[in-house]
């Protein structure tokens, strides 16, 4: 998953931002110098998030959060943005600018941009501009990027996701997880046909058949074993929002995590309930409500389903090596799953 550290940091109003904050660069790491938009229900935001979490930038690094839901073609909006009634739960005015929608932030940045208004979007207040908006870049060197600024010695200075004696690995199942799994929900959740819905969501359990193995081959609690990785952070944040959302919504019902996945299910649970940052990082009101009702050609109603309950179960059994993996037997599944690098 190496990013291009050689991109200019903004090509033009077809292009998103790529900036990196690293000492001795142009974004240098300063405290409460940068401001990062997210919404709770984005798997792409919660990446950027989380690591800021785990790397205890709280204070560092400030939030605004969208609403989530509506999404128009401003985009993304803020509590008020359609009067003082207009309040949602968990999210927050734009503390920077006090913006009605996220288009305005972007637009801040380049008045002539014509890509997404999407989140995460990092922020630089100094220079006024926007520093980075892809959550893989983010993803990377926010482990790295304010370390400077962190207590010599403490552990989330110390905390790297990206180790050098297992990048390779990491990069070799990132290159199947981001294309079969996390962006594998959306292409069958945004299919058109039954053709391409069926390509879509075959390869999506092909993933989570590979990654129930690897998790046991490795004994857990992580991915790889005994450290916690990037590839923590990218299946977690699809895997959390599967039974919540996808299951039902993007129709990848031919299993379920708690349901077919006991491995990743206790993986999962383990992250949510032990590991701290990830279930204070996790809003399933944000997560439920704006899958079911932002995506109106898929659920013209927006009703949002009660279940399934509860959003996740609790109790965890951290003996990985004793618990049988589950699979979907499907045989287009199992095809596609052998086409996938060996665990």
């Amino acid at each position: 998953m190496a990013y291009d550290q050689a991109k200019p940091l903004h090509a033009g109003p077809e292009d998103g931002w790529h900036g990196v904050v690293a000492p001795g660069l142009r974004f240098a790491p300063e405290s409460g110098r940068y401001h990062l938009y997210i919404g709770y229900f984005c798997p792409f935001a919660h990446r950027a998030n989380l690591v800021r979490v785990l790397k205890k930038l709280d204070s560092a690094i400030d939030i605004s959060v969208v609403k989530a839901y509506p999404k128009g073609e401003t985009g993304w909006s803020f509590p008020g943005a359609n009067g003082p009634d207009d309040t949602y739960e968990g999210s927050t005015p734009d503390k920077l600018f006090g913006s009605k929608y996220l288009n305005e932030v972007y637009f801040r940045a380049d008045k002539d941009y014509k890509g997404k208004y999407s989140v995460p979007l990092l922020w630089d207040t100094k220079e006024n501009t926007a520093v980075n908006n892809e959550s893989l870049e983010l993803l990377r060197w926010l482990q790295t990027g304010f370390n400077e600024i962190l207590p010599q010695g403490s552990p989330e200075r110390d905390l790297d996701l990206y180790p050098e004696r297992l990048r390779a690995k990491i990069d070799e199942v990132t290159e199947w997880m981001t294309r079969d799994l996390n962006s594998g929900v959306y292409k069958a959740g945004f299919a058109r046909d039954q053709a391409a819905y069926e390509k879509g969501v075959i390869p999506v359990f092909a993933a989570l058949n590979q990654l129930e193995l690897l998790i046991h081959k490795n004994g857990g609690p992580f991915v790889l074993g005994k450290d916690l990785t990037e590839l923590d952070i990218l299946a977690y944040a699809t895997a959390i929002r599967f039974d919540a959302a996808y299951v039902q919504h993007f129709k990848c019902n031919l299993g379920t995590i708690r349901g077919s996945y006991p491995v990743i299910h206790e993986w999962l649970k383990n992250l949510y309930w032990n590991v701290k940052g990830f279930r204070e990082t996790t809003n399933f009101k944000h997560i439920k409500e704006n899958y079911t009702k932002s995506h109106h050609d898929i659920n013209p109603l927006s009703i949002t389903p009660l279940g399934p309950y509860p959003d996740i179960e609790s109790g965890v059994n951290l003996d990985f090596k004793g618990i049988k993996p589950g699979a979907i037997s499907h045989p287009a599944v199992l095809q596609h799953q052998q086409t996938l690098p060996g665990i």
